[in-house]
């Protein structure tokens, strides 16, 4: 068997392909492999807990039933970064606001982190896939003093860093530093993240369409068109594409990025801008995908160059293969 290489490993052998400290970028993954495999505990026993399983009770800043998990798992981050020193500040899909730290150790840090701590948590109760997903950047505010706003609303193509973790059949980190994707099989032996993807490329073209067809009657007649081209044998392989629709952003996007396929969330009537959080999901998602040879765009515009205005804004999001996201842009 073949020596496989530790996640701190490879980051030691690729510190070239990251701008900045490598030592910063081995502690800021270092802080999210910790909470993740809290994050992971919690989920592999979340049948059996009451404090794990079900609703929490009260919505959440974006209208949503929030979870139990979705609570533990935004804390266990949070104290990760709090306790990992080399983050000033973070903002989280489940909170209202940005949090600056306060510790004087915090004010020398030189990143945020913005993240969605459990992508697709209403799926834990049927036991299917679901993940978080991060976004870094390094701050704007100047370093010794607390983090602001400002470091949190940046464009998507200021990322230095961006991924997530899967937990799925097995638990993967997926990351890019801006230089190509890999990702990371959890071994629940050793508790380690290893090596598993090197060099993840996604297909320029594939069968899969992941969309939620439920709202159909609320799509654009251009957004249909596309659809009915995908259910046809007049596209591109002479017989209709599979529709894969999870829903959980994160494992229907993984399946993409393997496989090649498409995943559209439109905007419709009832959510003009669109439903998915910009800062926390599409921006850290397009990163990964641009990096893997994809596309991702909001209808109109790349995701990565949307300048945001507010902390819990909207886009909608077509992302996957880039010949298939040229084509579904070239109808809708």
């Amino acid at each position: 068997m073949p020596k496989l290489t530790s996640l701190k490993e490879f980051i030691t052998e690729n510190q070239k392909d990251f701008n900045y400290s490598t030592s910063d970028l081995s502690c800021l993954l270092r802080d999210i492999v910790l909470a993740a495999k809290v994050v992971n505990q919690d989920i592999q026993r979340a049948g059996l807990l009451d404090h794990v399983l079900g609703a929490q009770g009260v919505e959440n800043i974006q209208g949503e039933a929030q979870q139990k998990l979705d609570v533990l798992a935004d804390q266990a981050f949070i104290k990760s970064f709090l306790e990992g020193g080399v983050v000033c500040g973070i903002a989280s899909e489940e909170n209202e606001d940005f949090l600056a730290f306060d510790a004087t150790s915090s004010h020398a840090a030189n990143y945020v982190v913005l993240f969605d701590p459990l992508d697709g948590s209403s799926n834990i109760d049927v036991n299917v896939s679901v993940g978080t997903i991060f976004s870094i950047y390094r701050r704007i505010s100047p370093v010794g003093t607390k983090a602001t706003l400002e470091d949190m609303l940046q464009a998507g193509n200021k990322q230095v860093a961006a991924g997530y973790v899967l937990f799925g059949s097995s638990t993967m980190l997926v990351y890019t530093t801006g230089n190509g994707v890999n990702g990371f099989t959890l071994d629940p032996i050793s508790g380690e993240f290893f090596l598993s993807h090197a060099n993840m490329q996604m297909p320029l073209n594939g069968r899969l369409y992941s969309v939620n067809e439920g709202n159909l009657n609320d799509f654009d007649p251009q957004l249909r068109a596309y659809l009915a081209y995908c259910q046809s044998d007049v596209n591109q392989t002479g017989k209709p594409y599979s529709g894969r629709y999870i829903g959980s952003l994160v494992a229907d996007f993984h399946r993409n990025l393997i496989k090649g396929g498409i995943y559209i969330y439109p905007a419709v009537p009832s959510a003009p801008k669109g439903r998915l959080r910009l800062l926390y999901e599409c921006n850290p998602l397009a990163f990964i995908a641009e990096q893997a040879g994809g596309l991702a765009t909001d209808g109109n515009q790349r995701i990565l160059d949307i300048e945001p205005t507010e902390l819990h804004q909207r886009a909608a999001l077509y992302i996957g293969s880039k010949e298939m996201v040229e084509k579904a842009m070239g109808l809708v």
